[in-house]
């Protein structure tokens, strides 16, 4: 439809004219104004009564009121007390109206599935972020044609689950349900391949089709959509997959580091691609990349998300990595760059003071520019060592170069060993290699890039061992485990039931 094309490349050239679209003035400002606009619109709600959001509008200062009476939540804590009546039914518990939506998430392969509510104020809020990513390619310098090419979105199921109360799956099936309707002439692969539940199935259908498609743009976690390209190579008995996709200049990617996979990923093109990352969680669409030659993502600061940052110290989380009562909250004014934070939202969906679980830094405070550093529930820190999941790919990136190989995937669990620790690495590499020389560079690089994680191996980190493994062998425990394809992802740091299984299957 190249009319349509034309038409989005104009809209896009408009949009790039107007200075101030993506230069923020003034976060704190935008971010205050719009905790009030929460406040006010939840006002009425089981929730804002209870906490009296009515009294802190009138107050002097609404965001210090705000931390000072609402609890920061975490998942379980939030959900036993409010969000369960939403999914009972239940109207204008924690944002006005009934919840339709609810998206399955874990965070990770390894806890049971979350119900995250989904209202309409958030699907409006994400399409509109959605609109304004697609205005940051005004940026790069894209011809109209390329504005006609489809746009493949590989995702879970757009088959939700009606239990006669609400509807639940994937956010990314949510989503995809409610495209503007000018979208879904681009948007692959289509509805019928999308409502697919069997992930295996869902790949040799894209396969099938995909000599009819004419694709610019790919989106998905960075591990799925290899899959999906060696098989598309495969099939057709191609080099890369530019010989099928001559258009392709997209990866929009998300959810986990690109950086153990891009070495082994760019083996299957011909030509460079852009990679653009972007940060949209269950809970709402946080961050996206607005520019070329970064890895930094910025905030979303005006459309129904409030964030607080509270420093990943060992004053703010217990041993487990659980949040404590009362932790110490940033508002984005009051941030630091280069240092760890973990996420705290408030949104139109009703999570308030809501531990996401994800921890971010900030690389430009004035521009609200950070990077996803980890999970709170990934860090690793037996002793003291505060390794983060940043910590582990980039001493993993390093390991890989240094043997000339990849290595996509990997987990590290901590144990205890002679009355005090180890730390035991499954590491995926699918040529030969000497696993003490493995043990030697990671440990090495580790030291490098993490100093606590230096000083305790002096003393209370007694060994690392590692466990050499075919990168197959993590899909296959995902498959098993229910969590093939779409947005899963390895847990990077394994621990407790899922760490016995995990073990047990890699003997088999």
């Amino acid at each position: 439809m190249p009319i349509l094309g034309s038409i989005i490349k104009r809209g896009i050239d408009i949009r790039s004219k107007v200075p101030s679209f993506f230069k923020i003035k003034d976060p704190q400002k935008l971010q205050e104004k719009t905790l009030k606009k929460l406040l006010r619109r939840a006002s009425k709600t089981a929730f804002g009564e209870y906490y009296k959001f009515h009294n802190m509008l009138m107050s002097r200062d609404v965001v210090k009121t705000f931390q000072a009476h609402v609890p920061a939540h975490d998942y379980n804590t939030i959900y036993k007390k409010w969000w369960y009546r939403s999914l009972n039914g239940e109207s204008y518990v924690c944002w006005p109206g009934k919840v339709k939506y609810f998206a399955l998430s874990s965070g990770t392969s390894e806890a049971s599935s979350k119900h995250i509510p989904i209202t309409t104020s958030m699907l409006r809020a994400i399409r509109r972020i959605s609109t304004k990513q697609l205005f940051s390619l005004a940026r790069y310098d894209f011809p109209k044609e390329f504005y006609e090419k489809g746009i493949l979105m590989i995702g879970g199921s757009t088959h939700l689950q009606y239990n006669g109360t609400y509807y639940e799956g994937d956010l990314s099936g949510i989503t995809t349900n409610s495209l503007p309707f000018w979208f879904q002439h681009f948007y692959k692969p289509g509805k019928r391949i999308s409502r697919e539940r069997d992930w295996t199935t869902k790949l040799n259908e894209i396969v099938h089709h995909a000599s009819k498609w004419d694709i610019g743009v790919i989106c998905g976690v960075p591990a799925w959509i290899q899959i999906l390209l060696e098989k598309i190579i495969a099939h057709y008995n191609l080099k890369t997959i530019h010989d099928i996709w001559p258009n392709l200049s997209i990866y929009v990617h998300g959810g986990v580091s690109f950086t153990p996979y891009k070495k082994s990923f760019e083996r299957l093109l011909s030509k460079p691609l852009i990679y653009i990352e972007t940060y949209l969680a269950s809970e709402g669409f946080i961050a996206f990349q607005t520019r070329p030659n970064t890895n930094s993502m910025q905030l979303v600061l005006d459309n129904g998300l409030f964030y607080e940052f509270v420093p990943f110290t060992d004053e703010n989380f217990d041993a487990d990595n659980n949040i404590v009562d009362n932790p110490q909250s940033l508002t984005i004014d009051e941030v630091e760059e280069g240092k760890d934070y973990a996420l705290l939202l408030s949104s139109c969906a009703g999570a308030w003071r809501y531990l996401i679980g994800d921890t971010i830094k900030f690389t430009d405070k004035q521009q609200a520019e950070i990077v996803i550093t980890g999970r709170t529930k990934h860090f690793l820190s037996l002793c003291g060592e505060h390794l983060s999941v940043e910590n582990m790919n980039m001493a993993v990136k390093k390991v890989a170069d240094d043997l000339q190989t990849d290595i996509k995937e990997f987990t590290v669990a901590g144990i205890q060993y002679q009355n005090l620790f180890a730390h035991k690495w499954f590491i995926g590499i699918d040529i030969a290699v000497d696993a003490k020389q493995v043990k030697e560079l990671l440990d090495h690089h580790l030291k490098n890039f993490n100093d606590d994680y230096r000083v305790e191996r002096i003393a209370a980190i007694k060994e690392v061992f590692i466990e050499i493994l075919p990168t197959q062998k993590f899909y296959d425990f995902m498959k098993i485990k229910g969590k093939a394809g779409a947005q899963n992802k390895f847990p990077r740091v394994i621990k407790n039931d899922l760490l016995k299984e995990w073990e047990a299957f890699v003997l088999k």
